[in-house]
């Protein structure tokens, strides 16, 4: 029995979310207390199927694991191949440890409650599919089954530009996948033209690139990367791709903000490492110098426009783009602890970030605005809520002994080995992250109560203390005890960092090409 479940437990976690979306099709819409408690079950679930993966994961392998491999479209070399390794297993956990929490901050939802769990739950299998797939054309499926439901999420339960910041969303995103689709499709034909086997299968490709049974022309291996890039810059979003990531979030459900922001902008960061740099080595070393540039003018510029934003989620959406221009910086350092550091930076967002928008959606529930200057004092009145937003605070910007410090340091530290300079100025979006989040705490929490309407304001019932609990306890656990989580990581980067080592000794061979 547990070697069925482990032969089959990706396809298990990934349609879960959907095999629950389906059977609420058949709940009457106002059975709405059946409807949450439904959901928060088929994410819990979720979550338990996914442990499995951490229990069963082999740490000193860095192939790919829990492996399905079938054929679907065998004409076209298409095939249902799932696996995860040391990048995407974490990535996968952190799905499904957010899912439930965003049904929890859900509770609020009145308005055609049914639809909002059925594509809450379709978005969850989009997401696992993502970080789960081997196959290409699996792969962009995937990728844009995940728009979908989330277009819905903002556009009909958003604030009054719904419209407006989902059609942004999806507009930017698919001018990206359009361009991979195309990228996918030509390394189709390149790796059959080369080899005879036509197959979107990412590790076949993968191993012919590395055999030398494919090679890729210069010209042809830039626009691939190109297009691979754009997709994936747009995801994350890198600067300049930045500017719909604020709109998205200020006009999403609190739900939909914390997986845009714990799991969505991932799916860039794990684009690059995922597909960038192992298959067009020499053009993610050439190109290498200009992400680092378009990062660190990121990270600085994020934590600026954070630091004057008036509305709370407007805050938290740019210190997103300054928290991952660290995660962007560290994977093309090429470095081990830069690349760890990213990884485990793309967690700690994931928790601390999703933490922040959930806190966001607390007093949101309560006062109807998320300006910083309708607040101040709730500490008088709410300090439960202002000792978690302390913590979690804390966390954002980096505090030792939390799980921020961990990723940024490490990042810093690999970034140091590559260029000296990028982590020098890289390291003043440590210095302004204190700055903007920590004026931000005292002005909504210390002081005293000034506005009316927050003399009545009640604390953090159970459901929202329990929603906190387990994200709490993972940013002491991440800070605490780092190796619990980097250790599975370690063999599938030390991997792609022999790879980029070999790769660009071949590049540094050719002066002409080495970027300045």
């Amino acid at each position: 029995m547990d070697s069925l479940i482990t032969s089959h437990v990706l396809t298990i976690i990934t349609f879960t979310p959907a095999a629950g979306a389906f059977l609420i099709l058949f709940y009457r819409p106002e059975h709405i207390r059946s409807i949450r408690a439904f959901a928060l079950i088929i994410s819990f679930l979720t979550f338990a199927f996914s442990l499995h993966l951490m229990w069963h994961f082999d740490r000193g392998s860095s192939d790919f694991q829990f492996m399905v491999n079938a054929p679907w479209i065998d004409s076209l070399g298409i095939s249902y191949s799932m696996g995860v390794d040391g990048i995407s297993l974490f990535l996968v956990l952190l799905t499904t440890v957010l899912t439930p929490l965003a049904v929890l901050a859900s509770w609020s939802i009145v308005n055609r409650v049914k639809e909002f769990f059925l594509f809450l739950l379709l978005l969850e299998t989009g997401m696992i599919g993502v970080f789960a797939s081997l196959d290409l054309f699996l792969f962009y499926v995937f990728w844009e089954v995940m728009l979908v439901p989330m277009y819905f999420l903002i556009g009909v339960w958003g604030g009054e530009r719904r419209i407006y910041a989902a059609m942004k969303f999806v507009l930017y995103t698919m001018i990206g996948s359009v361009l991979m689709l195309v990228a996918i499709i030509a390394l189709y034909f390149l790796h059959g033209n080369a080899t005879g086997a036509y197959t979107f299968g990412y590790p076949v490709i993968h191993a012919a690139l590395n055999s030398g049974m494919l090679v890729l022309p210069p010209t042809a291996e830039f626009w691939l990367f190109l297009a691979f890039f754009l997709a994936f810059a747009i995801k994350v979003p890198l600067f300049p791709f930045h500017t719909w990531l604020p709109d998205a979030h200020v006009e999403a459900p609190t739900a939909g903000s914390v997986l845009l922001a714990g799991v969505l902008l991932k799916m860039g960061t794990y684009g690059f490492l995922r597909f960038s740099l192992p298959l067009f080595p020499h053009m993610s070393h050439a190109f290498a110098p200009v992400i680092s540039l378009f990062a660190i003018v990121g990270i600085i510029y994020g934590a600026l426009v954070a630091m004057v934003q008036p509305d709370l989620k407007k805050l938290v959406a740019y210190s997103s783009v300054s928290h991952l221009g660290f995660v962007v910086l560290g994977i093309f350092s090429f470095t081990m602890q830069g690349v760890e550091g990213a990884l485990y930076q793309m967690l700690n967002h994931g928790v601390s970030t999703g933490a922040l928008f959930l806190l966001v959606g607390v007093i949101y529930e309560r006062r109807h605005t998320r300006l910083i200057d309708q607040f101040g004092g709730l500490a008088h009145r709410m300090p439960v809520f202002a000792a978690v937003l302390l913590i979690v605070t804390l966390s954002s910007i980096g505090l030792p002994g939390l799980n921020g410090f961990v990723g940024e340091f490490l990042v810093l530290l690999g970034t140091f080995g590559a260029n000296k300079t990028r982590a020098a100025f890289a390291a003043t979006g440590v210095i302004l992250s204190a700055v903007y989040m920590l004026w931000m705490y005292q002005r909504v929490v210390w002081g005293e109560i000034t506005n009316d309407a927050n003399r009545t304001l009640d604390d953090m019932n159970t459901r929202e203390r329990r929603m906190f609990a387990p994200l709490l306890i993972l940013i002491v656990w991440m800070g605490m005890y780092s190796s619990h989580f980097l250790r599975p990581m370690d063999a599938s980067v030390a991997k792609v960092i022999r790879q980029m080592e070999t790769q660009g000794a071949k590049f540094a061979q050719f002066p002409t090409q080495k970027p300045q």
